[in-house]
């Protein structure tokens, strides 16, 4: 067998160097530089840690205080959120631990206060930045989707369609992070969310807040969307777990609520 191994992969995150009796095992792990075992571990934090392999450079104490606050805040929507619900349907069932994870990335993916949502409102911060009219305008008449596969959002990204007015926890995730963000997006959206909410007519949600976060860390919007499906997963697997050990006798079914019920269906009798 040759020795001789022309697979390369190209990363500029990890750099690995064998063992010298086996070509398949680490003697040392770089991320962007680092060395992981050697330099990092025991040292740097989990939030420090994935702020380096995102942005390729050690966060510093606003911007790691800042990926915290997130982390918290997005780790669990609740049982009544899709995503964590799909995830505890699979957990009543009894199914692989894979099963309920791929259940809430499925459910918690979509442009209705999904992952997607964030991705989009993002994209609203790329194109209007912190002016006024812009938003205004976008808020009025909102872009088509792309790609068209995803379907066309029923309600302006960042913002809750059943929402009377903005919920306590969005204000309180709003006033944690503008401690450590204290200017910019955040701020602005802040100072204007009367505003656009009022332009809107719908209160803002906490997707709204995220993306504005993620807007003034520096992310995409892809890395936006990317880090919300990861960060949601916590709350998805613990109640999964323990939908597992209820089984699905005590499943929460959730009735529908339909306002225009017409009732019974009266059977014609036929002469």
């Amino acid at each position: 067998m040759s020795d001789n191994f022309s697979e390369v992969v190209h990363t500029r995150i990890w750099q690995e160097q064998a063992e010298p009796d086996n070509p398949f095992a680490a003697a040392l792990c770089r991320c962007h530089g680092y060395d992981v075992y050697g330099q990092l571990l025991g040292k740097a934090s989990y939030i420090e840690y994935l702020y380096l392999l995102l942005k390729g450079e050690r966060p510093s104490a606003a911007a790691a205080g800042a990926f915290e606050i997130l982390a918290v805040a997005l780790a669990n929507p609740g049982p009544r959120d899709p995503s964590v619900h799909a995830a505890m349907a699979t957990g009543a069932t009894g199914t692989p631990a894979s099963s309920s994870l791929m259940a809430a990335i499925a459910a918690g993916a979509g442009g209705a206060g999904g992952a997607r949502e964030v991705l989009l409102a993002m994209q609203s911060w790329a194109d209007c930045g912190t002016d006024l009219d812009l938003w205004l305008a976008r808020l009025a008449a909102p872009v088509e989707n792309r790609p068209l596969f995803w379907p066309q959002a029923g309600h302006p990204p960042g913002f809750d369609p059943h929402g009377a007015s903005c919920a306590t926890p969005v204000l309180q995730l709003m006033a944690a992070l503008r401690a450590k963000l204290p200017a910019g997006q955040l701020a602005w959206l802040d100072a204007q969310r009367s505003t656009l909410e009022q332009a809107c007519g719908l209160p803002l949600a906490q997707t709204g807040v995220v993306a504005a976060a993620f807007a003034d860390l520096g992310l995409t919007p892809a890395e936006g969307e990317m880090f919300t499906l990861l960060w949601r997963l916590p709350g998805a697997a613990v109640h999964a777990l323990e939908q597992t050990q209820r089984g699905f006798r005590q499943f929460p079914f959730f009735e529908m609520a339909l306002e225009n019920d017409p009732g019974p269906v009266q059977r014609k009798e036929t002469p």
